[in-house]
């Protein structure tokens, strides 16, 4: 069984996500299957099916949350002291080639947002960062082609 990091803040929304799948949603897909019931012959009932489907849905969200949870090696960013770019580490980069700085957090699978900043730490990215150190300066080969930044800062927050 293979561990899966992630970030404390990761872990509780994977459990409130949980929570809510076997609470409201169960409940919710059990009011539906009911009514649909009540409409009659089952075997051409289409919300009947709709219903149903809906809840094989669910449940098999409620598996994968539940192994991947069992699975989770939770770290929390904020007790990590390091001068270098591990798992939950905030990182400042300067682009080499344009000057722009970007600012990403090196997050479990299941986190990753590039809206907030957030990347995966399977990404290409995150795997060439891991490891260097605040001045160094790290290739590697992005989907847009070779990439090249300076790592200006890490934080671990």
């Amino acid at each position: 069984m293979q561990q899966e990091p992630m970030t404390t803040a990761g872990a509780e929304a994977l459990r409130a996500e949980l929570a809510y799948l076997k609470g409201t949603k169960r409940r919710e897909i059990i009011a539906a299957i009911e009514e649909a019931r009540a409409h009659g012959d089952l075997s051409e009932n289409a919300e009947y099916h709709a219903a149903k489907e809906d809840q094989a849905h669910n449940e098999g969200r409620i598996a994968l949350l539940e192994d991947k949870l069992a699975r989770a090696q939770v770290i929390d960013p904020a007790s990590i002291v390091s001068d270098k770019v591990l798992f939950g580490a905030t990182v400042t980069l300067l682009d080499v080639e344009s000057d722009a700085e970007r600012v990403y957090q090196i997050v479990g699978v299941d986190e990753a947002d590039i809206k907030q900043n957030k990347i995966s730490v399977t990404s290409p990215i995150a795997r060439a960062l891991i490891g260097h150190e605040e001045g160094d300066e790290v290739r590697f080969r992005a989907p847009g082609g070779e990439r090249e930044y300076e790592i200006v800062a890490v934080e671990y927050r």
